[in-house]
């Protein structure tokens, strides 16, 4: 896209948020005056809203810098070459001797105890990079590279205390910061994409960017879902599955005060529940159908909207001076549901990626397809309960 197209595609989004407006002002009146909203109106402005949505997805993945590939290896410049062209014909011809000897080469762990081979570099930095540009979470929250099976973290539960004293004042003790260990697996996660012999031993097809096409699309969706709702067994544990409380281990829930709406009042207090510390580098999570409802609210007191669309190159959503990032898996609203998230998720939220993903082909068990059952291994946790508020879509 050019400057051009982009600056026209700002100036559209402006003259659209500039009509929502005066459209929802329009509804706001309706129903002051008449207890209710005409339709046509209604209907102009979810059209106005969804318009809004298709510009503001397009500006911030025109926008959206590359990732480089963290969850990826590295093999000598001498053996790139020659580890591409022995790993393609793994994948389309099953030879892997040459395959075995390379990873070796490479100082690789060379074929795991279930079989397979890693990757290539290409290939996984190509995985890793479109996770990453599909992954809400991903962009915002700390992501940690190893290659051991847990990281352990300390969590500092506590600030230090202190207090004043002169050159010859006593001097007494004061509370010590709570240290714990948090450890967080990586859990495997898989992918097994299958295609017909035919379609493998065509020269014309790119075998490498099919299957690391098909792995991006498997692993973000896995992902995605598991970072907000997993429960921490054989996968991540999410966001939205902690108990509700301000203690250590626990999210504080604020209620919107409306069953199934978010509020104008609510959202101010989600984020004014905040330490500073983390309000200035905090970001709101929610889908896309609380972003609707979101974009309506005003405050109270001015009259001002909460919402603002980015209306300069590269610059998202915000919401009371927050960017907004929307993530399919938050839930939609409805009564007594965790629908906006609000954090400095690069402290609340630890992503952990082991290093490598192997893939093992599977000529026998479809015929006549050939299965590559894919995987990599991935964990993530909250790690800081003060630096993240959920907002809970309830009356009391």
């Amino acid at each position: 896209m050019t400057v051009n197209d982009l600056s026209r595609r700002m100036d559209t989004l402006g003259s659209a948020w500039e009509e929502f407006k005066s459209t929802n002002d329009r509804r706001l009146t309706e129903i002051e005056r008449k207890g209710s909203a005409d339709p046509l109106t209604e209907s102009k402005l979810a059209n106005l809203g969804s318009v809004m949505d298709r510009l503001s997805t397009l500006e911030v993945a025109v926008s959206r810098p590359g990732k480089s590939a963290s969850a990826g290896y590295s093999v000598p410049d001498g053996l790139a070459l020659e580890h591409k062209e022995a790993f393609c014909a793994y994948l389309r011809k099953g030879a892997e001797s040459n395959l075995h000897i390379l990873e070796k080469k490479a100082l690789s762990a060379g074929s795991d105890p279930d079989g397979g081979y890693l990757v290539t570099p290409q290939v996984s930095e190509r995985v890793v990079r479109t996770v990453y540009e599909t992954s809400p979470l991903r962009r915002v929250a700390a992501v940690e590279t190893i290659s051991s099976d847990s990281l352990e973290i300390l969590e500092d539960r506590d600030e230090a205390a202190s207090g004043w004293t002169s050159e010859t004042g006593a001097v007494s003790d004061t509370d010590s910061p709570e240290l714990g260990k948090k450890i967080i697996p990586v859990h495997e996660l898989y992918a097994q994409p299958k295609a017909t012999q035919k379609l493998i031993d065509d020269a014309s097809v790119d075998i490498e960017l099919w299957l690391a096409e098909k792995l991006a699309d498997a692993f973000s969706r896995k992902e995605n879902t598991s970072f907000i709702s997993g429960d921490g067994i054989g996968k991540p544990r999410g966001i939205l599955t902690y108990d509700a409380g301000t203690s250590w281990g626990q999210i504080e829930q604020v209620v919107s005060g409306d069953n199934g709406n978010v509020t104008a009042d609510s959202l101010i207090q989600l984020y004014y529940s905040l330490k500073e510390e983390y309000a200035i580098h905090a970001t709101f999570l929610m889908n896309r159908a609380t972003a609707q409802q979101a974009r309506l609210l005003k405050e109270s007191a001015t009259g001002q909207y909460l919402w603002q669309p980015g209306l300069t190159a590269g610059a998202p959503d915000t919401l009371l001076g927050l960017p907004v990032i929307q993530a399919a898996d938050m839930p939609t609203p409805a009564t007594d549901s965790l629908s906006v998230a609000v954090a400095d998720f690069s402290r609340a939220y630890q992503i952990v990626d082991r290093t490598g993903i192997r893939v093992l082909r599977d000529p026998f068990t479809d015929k006549p397809f050939v299965k590559f059952y894919s995987t990599k291994r991935v964990g993530g946790d909250v790690v800081n309960f003060e630096a993240i508020k959920l907002l809970k879509l309830s009356a009391s």
